[in-house]
């Protein structure tokens, strides 16, 4: 069993607080991807649980066992980075095996091990070859590979397929995530790719500024976002966002139209709805079209609606042109509202 709790970590660099207090549990064998921009502390927390940094409180705890007090090597984690740090005199069976040789298991045991990845990684045919000889996508499953033959009860990942084209991204993710799992190894997964993480996670951890905004499924968090910040960070592109005034029994009034809404007393909220649930209709929002971008299967179309930026995905068969009036109807059910006070999610 290698679950692994958070608890109450927190850590600051001088004046700066770079986590405030977070709390996370992931279960066994789950990947968990932590999402978000540069500078919100997602990669200061996976060097936490690494070792590589040490928490200013908190507790760090996998399978049962506190680990936060234990030197990296004894804690039952592997490390993937960005840099593949393969070594490039070593063949790929010895830059797999390094950690083996460097634990003193039999010869028997390391080639069991290398052998195991190799095919799991598709690289066996590789072996014999020098880190020079591969392309950027090989040395990246070496590293992987390296990781995983060490056993361990969890890895972690820190953005390993950003040096990697698009395309070799595209095909690493799924191999990733098969092998992961195959493996039955939980995983923690750093990135600010949000196609990475709702492709790849059983969960996501959004973090903004050193905390962890929401944690949930994919598609909760992609339909469901429990705050602005998530609605904005998630999707590409993001909701749009109107102003909403009460118009009474329930229901607000959004750049003109009166549409049902949550009973809040509040003076005003944010309407928020994604691109792609928007559909043209004789009755709707008044959208002027400002940008019309061809996207092969749809049509991004920037408009202006009530003075706000508002985008909305079409069908690729429409015909719209730069300053043409469309009416443009939200689909009710799915329709999300926040407090601009808290930012929080209103029910």
């Amino acid at each position: 069993m290698a679950e692994i709790q958070i608890k109450n970590v927190a850590k600051s660099f001088g004046a700066y607080q770079a986590l405030h207090d977070i709390n996370l549990t992931i279960a066994d064998q789950e990947f968990m991807v932590l999402l978000g921009a540069s500078g919100c502390g997602k990669s200061t927390l996976l060097r936490i649980i690494a070792g590589l940094e040490t928490a200013t409180a908190g507790e760090v705890w996998i399978g049962g066992r506190r680990i936060d007090h234990l030197s990296p090597k004894d804690r039952g984690i592997a490390m993937v980075f960005q840099n593949y740090a393969v070594f490039p005199h070593l063949t790929v069976f010895e830059n797999i095996g390094f950690g083996l040789r460097m634990q003193k298991l039999p010869n028997d045991e390391v080639t069991r091990r290398v052998e195991r990845v190799a095919t799991l990684m598709h690289i066996e045919q590789l072996l014999k070859r020098y880190s020079g000889e591969l392309s950027g996508g090989q040395r990246q499953r070496v590293a992987v590979a390296r990781a995983l033959a060490m056993e361990p009860d969890v890895i972690l990942m820190d953005e390993p397929l950003s040096n990697l084209d698009a395309l070799l991204r595209m095909e690493m993710r799924a191999e990733l995530k098969g092998v992961l799992a195959e493996s039955k190894t939980t995983a923690i997964y750093v990135t600010h790719d949000q196609v990475e993480a709702m492709s790849m996670a059983d969960r996501i951890s959004v973090m903004h500024q050193g905390r962890i905004v929401q944690a949930a499924s994919p598609i909760e968090v992609y339909r469901n976002p429990s705050a602005e910040f998530v609605a904005s960070f998630i999707g590409n592109p993001p909701m749009n966002f109107l102003k909403a005034t009460p118009a009474g029994d329930g229901k607000w009034s959004v750049a003109g139209q009166v549409m049902d809404g949550p009973r809040a007393d509040r003076p005003h909220l944010q309407f928020a709805i994604r691109p792609e649930d928007i559909q043209p209709a004789e009755q709707g929002l008044t959208a002027t079209a400002k940008v019309v971008e061809p996207l092969g299967a749809h049509l991004l179309v920037t408009c202006e609606v009530d003075g706000s930026l508002f985008r909305a995905v079409l069908d690729s068969d429409m015909v719209v042109r730069p300053g043409e009036t469309l009416t443009l109807a939200p689909q009710a059910d799915r329709v999300r509202w926040f407090d601009p006070e808290t930012t929080k999610a209103v029910a």
